[in-house]
């Protein structure tokens, strides 16, 4: 249950396979606005790196459903695949008789059916390049990767905002070494990607109108309730 979590604001996927065909694993990670992560990931003996990255999308999707979302959640994505398929192509596929352009089956078509089928308006897929540095697509990946081993990844289940398990110190590097380029380049935040990169509850940041202090950063508030940071001084006092 989802009680007292709020609404998702966050969700990534990613698929692996080990021989492509081979096994494969994919991994799902859903934040909501009081912070806490819920996380899953699932194995295949047998498998495609694509058909991974379908399932891992679909299993988001049919959770989606049951649970309330914020208006600007988006379900991050590296595959390039599953956001053509399911935004142009399958338009095409669906006309043709799941036919491809040159009159062949469409492959993994219980998938794009189960997809078109879980499809949340409300919910559109976003790409983000997989191993940038993203900490959310850097996280459901290593949980794919472990599944396509047949390894038990240690997930993150209704976690608590009140009891953030301990973060492995690569996905912390990670985490600051997005948001040094993020100020070296004065790029802007939304609040939700805000959230996530800081990782604290979103209603939490909702109540701040003023520059504030996170780690090495200033985090300053700009116009159309974006942020940016600014890395600070050395031996400044921290917040």
């Amino acid at each position: 249950m989802a009680e007292g979590r709020g609404r998702v604001v966050a969700a990534a996927t990613d698929g692996a396979c080990s021989g492509n065909p081979g096994p494969g694993g994919w991994g799902a990670l859903l934040r909501f606005e009081d912070g806490s992560v819920e996380e899953f990931g699932g194995h295949a003996p047998d498998t495609t790196n694509n058909r991974m990255e379908l399932q891992a999308a679909l299993e988001v999707l049919q959770r989606l459903e049951q649970l309330p979302r914020h208006p600007d959640l988006t379900l991050r994505t590296d595959s390039k695949y599953l956001i053509d398929g399911l935004g142009s192509w399958i338009k095409g596929w669906k006309r043709k008789g799941w036919k491809t352009a040159a009159g062949k089956p469409v492959l993994n078509q219980d998938l794009w059916k189960a997809l078109d089928a879980a499809r949340l308006d409300d919910v559109p897929l976003s790409y983000v390049k997989g191993h940038s540095g993203d900490p959310d697509n850097e996280r459901v990946d290593r949980i794919a990767v472990a599944f396509s081993h047949n390894a038990q990844p240690n997930l993150v289940l209704k976690q608590g905002s009140s009891e953030l398990a301990p973060k492995p110190l690569l996905q912390l590097l990670s985490r600051l070494e997005l948001a040094d380029r993020l100020a070296q380049g004065g790029y802007s935040l939304s609040l939700l990607e805000l959230a996530q990169l800081v990782e604290k509850p979103l209603k939490q940041l909702e109540t701040k109108r003023e520059s504030w202090i996170w780690r090495d950063w200033t985090v300053e508030p700009q116009a159309e309730g974006r942020w940016t940071l600014q890395r600070r001084e050395a031996g400044s006092e921290q917040s």
